[in-house]
């Protein structure tokens, strides 16, 4: 498939974003930037969701893992479904009774301000490395695939980068979150457009009929759903209490998933959004998967050699969805690809320069509490901090295509996960306890329990029995959070926001 067809693609795929962008920007100011006015559609809201959630990794990683995991990964989805419903019930009332525009505002008024601090800087250092790592793994395969196969031109990872990031500005720096609603359910259609055309391009090829498809998928080796061996990281229990949690912790404490449903006209359809937006979520995570499924009976019944590490010998699965379907399902095929694989990855980083943006300008600099600045003084400032994080994001892409190491990307894309245990610590304090706590000594506390959560994850095969630490990693980190603050806790009961 012709590199400059699928460029072309590409660009008139971000002219559409941008045509939205500038319909929606139009007389913008702080409330549309931060909240939307508070007028998006709850339908609106579900939907775009899907993209926030699925990243461009996402979208090659779960179907390439089938080969190994089969469908373990739906334990963790389950899981998710019972997640959405606690930040429903729980989390969403009380943003909404506080009316919040930043949720860590929330452990201000609980704890103080190091405590509110403490929580914005364990969101924006784990999505300036979760959103910077997944555009390097997405950008590395559109750069792979596309730019490295045009003849007779370089174009070095740099500037591709640059020109990604640069595109990515124009359509959100003025918008904010009344462009990102409508931008995400935008790609998040494109998204899901691009697993079942994929789906579409395979049974084509072969020759199945839908019913074969589906007998394939549900009669295979990889559509072993549980699993209910203690010791393995894909034991049900582990991945379904550890699913609720990811949920409740990634999602419901999370400044980028919860700013679009604070800006929804009201907590009943904030609360309609995230139910509508579970169901959503299981569906189309089963396409993921068994998409999955049917790329690995294709390759066995057209007799394809999969990608293989020639050092280690081990499939290499993120490179199974892109070189079958870029490869040897044709033009059709290679551009849904594409275009799905845009979608991913820009809807899960577009709405993150957003939502830091607001993070820094509300819980770090306090700019929204400043009387001294006008609106045009205010915009001004909004901007300045938009471009500097997509300028660090940059930069962070750039280092990690300097150490040139996938290995060291795996590990950071991991570590940003440890960010979210002492936030879903520091949230359950403030929820379920009465406590106030030393404001000062939080940071130590947020630095400590994930420190002691990896050494346990580390060595928790050697130190027990062969017992595997996996999803439930969060659930021991945010416990240790938990009893770090009642160490710190002070003798003065604080009753401010509490359930």
């Amino acid at each position: 498939m012709s590199a400059t067809v699928i460029i072309s693609c590409i660009l008139g795929y971000f002219g559409i974003l941008l045509l939205i962008a500038w319909i929606t920007s139009r007389n913008g100011n702080a409330d549309s930037y931060f909240l939307g006015n508070k007028a998006s559609p709850w339908y609106a809201v579900a939907f775009g969701m899907i993209g926030d959630s699925l990243s461009g990794v996402t979208y090659i990683s779960v179907p390439g893992a089938v080969g190994t995991a089969k469908f373990s990964y739906l334990q963790l989805v389950l899981g998710y479904f019972v997640g959405y419903f606690i930040i429903s019930k729980v989390l969403l009332p009380l943003y909404y009774r506080l009316n919040l525009v930043s949720i860590y505002s929330y452990l201000q008024s609980r704890f103080g301000r190091v405590t509110q601090k403490t929580g914005a800087f364990y969101f924006i250092l784990s999505r300036v490395l979760g959103a910077a790592g997944r555009l390097f793994l997405a950008a590395g395969v559109i750069q792979f695939f596309v730019f490295d196969q045009i003849e007779g031109f370089h174009v070095p990872f740099a500037l591709s980068v640059s020109v990604i990031i640069a595109l990515m500005l124009l359509y959100t720096y003025k918008g904010g979150i009344k462009t990102l609603v409508w931008t995400d359910t935008f790609q998040s259609l494109f998204l899901v457009l691009g697993v079942i055309l994929s789906i579409v391009a395979i049974i084509q090829h072969t020759g199945w009929s839908f019913s074969d498809a589906v007998g394939k998928v549900i009669h295979s080796e990889y559509s072993t759903t549980f699993f209910f061996d203690w010791k393995l990281a894909s034991f049900f229990p582990k991945q379904f209490l550890g699913g609720i949690f990811i949920a409740v912790a990634m999602t419901g404490l999370d400044q980028n998933m919860m700013q679009k449903n604070l800006s929804c006209k009201s907590l009943e359809e904030a609360q309609k959004n995230i139910f509508w937006f579970s169901i959503v979520m299981v569906i189309v995570n089963i396409f993921f998967l068994s998409l999955g499924a049917l790329l690995y009976h294709y390759y066995q019944s057209a007799t394809i050699a999969l990608p293989i590490n020639s050092e280690t010998g081990k499939i290499i699965s993120d490179k199974v969805f892109p070189n079958l379907a870029l490869n040897h399902l044709g033009w059709f095929a290679g551009l849904v690809f594409i275009i799905g694989l845009t979608a991913a990855t820009f809807s899960s980083a577009d709405s993150v320069l957003t939502t830091l943006t607001t993070s820094a300008y509300v819980d770090m600099l306090e700019l929204d509490k400043n009387d001294k600045l006008n609106e045009s003084q205010k915009s001004k400032y909004r901007t300045i901090i938009h471009i500097s994080f997509a300028v660090l994001l940059w930069l962070v892409i750039l280092l990690f295509d300097a150490l040139n190491n996938s290995a060291i990307i795996d590990t950071i894309l991991k570590l940003a996960g440890y960010t979210y245990g002492p936030l879903l610590g520091l949230f359950v304090f403030g929820l379920f306890t009465k406590y106030a706590i030393k404001d000062a000594l939080v940071p130590i506390v947020c630095f400590i329990a994930p420190g002691i959560a990896y050494i346990l994850s580390t060595y928790s095969k050697q130190w027990f029995n062969g017992y595997e630490i996996g999803n439930e990693l969060i659930i021991i980190n945010g416990l240790l959070t938990f009893i770090g603050l009642l160490v710190i806790k002070s003798k003065v009961k604080n009753t401010v926001n509490e359930i």
